[in-house]
């Protein structure tokens, strides 16, 4: 008799979700941005919801939470209430590399959130400035073996990091880490002639390369950028595995009903595929592609099990 309650239970409480769902939205959605305003995160987010915003029917409004690499605006949507009105902006560092970086994370990415859908992901290039005596990657590796170099990324553990230190294991490449908080001071210390080189997204590299400010040596990608088509990737120079991006998505609580996220789903892509955002997009060099929400969580399981071991290895820790 108790188990025939407990399944009527369980399907009077799947019904009312999906009655719940079935009037999603029912009021102004919050999207989390775990960065400070005016971020590549924050710009995207916002351009994004202002398209998310008329087709859903209700205002999407951009909460920045910044702290901690973003773990308190992933906490803040790990425990809120799942009914789909709580959105994460995520990326690399929220769901593959924070897991690994913390002794006590607050919240478990695997299991308290999932995916909705993915936005983009960013080439990242190896730079070096203009006049420098190294002309492409293989100069690079030469001038390594007499005097290893330094090279800036926009922090500890970003993509860009990480993805040089994959390069450096799997190239035998010898070369300093040199963090800085954002991609644009370590570009500005690379053109000062404090750097010997930069890994740098798409989003903040191009115009550099572009402008001929600095000289591209490699991108790490499948293939080419179509925003800089001259720039070899290193699959193309021999390391097939030298792959990386950095990447952004949206998650929401664990919990929340299928319906909605559908929905989510449904008008994130519409949104990230229209006019004004691909435009931007495109111009930014950034690669658009569309994963269903399971498609979008194996995605990411994907890669942290290729990061997080990295991280292990090279014995990166924020907290004890």
């Amino acid at each position: 008799m108790v188990g025939r309650r407990g399944a009527l239970a369980g399907i009077a409480g799947l019904a009312s979700g999906g009655a719940r769902a079935q009037g999603f939205p029912e009021r102004p959605l919050r999207w989390l941005v775990g960065y400070p305003p005016g971020g590549a995160s924050d710009v995207f987010a916002r351009l994004i919801a202002g398209e998310m915003g008329p087709r859903l029917g209700q205002p999407v409004v951009v909460e920045n939470r910044p702290g901690g690499g973003a773990v308190l605006a992933s906490e803040l949507a790990a425990r809120a209430a799942p009914d789909g009105h709580t959105l994460l902006h995520v990326d690399n560092g929220m769901l593959v590399a924070n897991p690994a970086l913390y002794a006590r994370l607050p919240y478990d990415p695997d299991r308290e959130l999932s995916g909705v859908g993915f936005i983009g992901r960013f080439p990242l290039f190896i730079v070096v400035r203009p006049d420098s005596a190294v002309a492409d990657f293989a100069g690079l590796l030469a001038a390594a073996r007499l005097r290893p170099p330094n090279y800036g990324t926009p922090g500890i553990a970003s993509p860009h990091h990480l993805a040089m230190e994959m390069v450096k294991r799997r190239s035998g490449l010898s070369a300093e880490h040199v963090p800085y908080r954002g991609g644009p001071a370590a570009m500005l210390d690379l053109l000062a002639g404090a750097l010997d080189c930069v890994v740098i997204d798409c989003a903040t590299g191009l115009p550099f390369i572009r402008d001929g400010r600095v000289r591209a040596l490699a991108v790490l990608s499948e293939s080419p950028s179509a925003q800089a088509p001259g720039v070899p990737t290193l699959r193309s120079l021999g390391l097939a595995d030298a792959i990386a991006y950095g990447w952004q998505g949206m998650s929401v609580p664990t919990g929340t009903p299928p319906t909605a996220i559908a929905r989510l789903h449904a008008v994130l892509g519409a949104a990230v595929g229209s006019d004004a955002v691909a435009r931007r997009m495109d111009d930014l060099g950034i690669e658009r592609a569309v994963m269903s929400p399971p498609e979008f969580q194996d995605f990411v399981a994907g890669e942290a099990a290729t990061w997080r071991p990295l991280i292990r290895a090279l014995g990166i820790r924020i907290d004890g």
